[in-house]
């Protein structure tokens, strides 16, 4: 019970949503969906997620058939098994879209993402920030007298792991690609 006496999820009588988002039950999935390429197709596909409260962790877009000018939109969502499956179904009903895979449920599937960031140092932090770089197998993409860039591919964990040790080194900025997801095997 809050200090206002509503339980959690009982947004019947309240304008804000009180769902615990950690609570049992809730899956991470991988969804890819082909579509067409045209305006207007990803604005269709978001706006069923918005519309409808749910969440979209991340979501990458890119075409991958020029001559059938098809893309695919990989995004990463959280929900129960109930809600996971009503939400493939509903983007299956959107016309533009030709197919949707659960990544997740499919099998075995390999994630990647690509991350940048930029740390601010000098003297034993800069050093520091190179040897931590060289540990994750990160490539200097750039550098000055006062920064480095620093890009990253890996799983997401990878990535908040290498944030994490760079922060107290000077992490000045980060920009990260969303996951990139293929199924294993044939």
């Amino acid at each position: 019970m809050s200090a206002l006496k509503i339980e959690r999820g009982a947004s019947s009588h309240s304008a804000y949503d009180l769902r615990d988002y950690h609570a049992a039950g809730e899956e991470r999935h991988t969804l890819a969906v082909v579509v067409d390429n045209e305006s207007g197709v990803l604005a269709r596909v978001i706006g069923l997620f918005s519309g409808r409260g749910y969440n979209i962790d991340s979501l990458t877009v890119a075409e991958v058939d020029h001559t059938g000018h098809r893309s695919r939109i990989t995004l990463v969502t959280r929900g129960t098994p109930a809600v996971i499956e009503q939400i493939k179904a509903q983007l299956g009903r959107i016309i533009p879209v030709h197919e949707v895979h659960d990544l997740t449920v499919e099998g075995a599937s390999v994630e990647r993402e690509l991350g940048l960031f930029k740390v601010s140092g000098t003297g034993e932090k800069r050093v520091e920030a190179l040897r931590i770089s060289d540990i994750f197998r990160a490539n200097v993409v750039d550098s000055t007298l006062e920064s480095f860039v620093f890009e990253i591919t890996g799983t997401s964990e990878k990535l908040d792991a290498f944030a994490e040790l760079m922060r107290p080194l000077g992490l000045a900025e980060v920009a990260r690609t969303g996951i990139a997801a293929l199924s294993r095997g044939a």
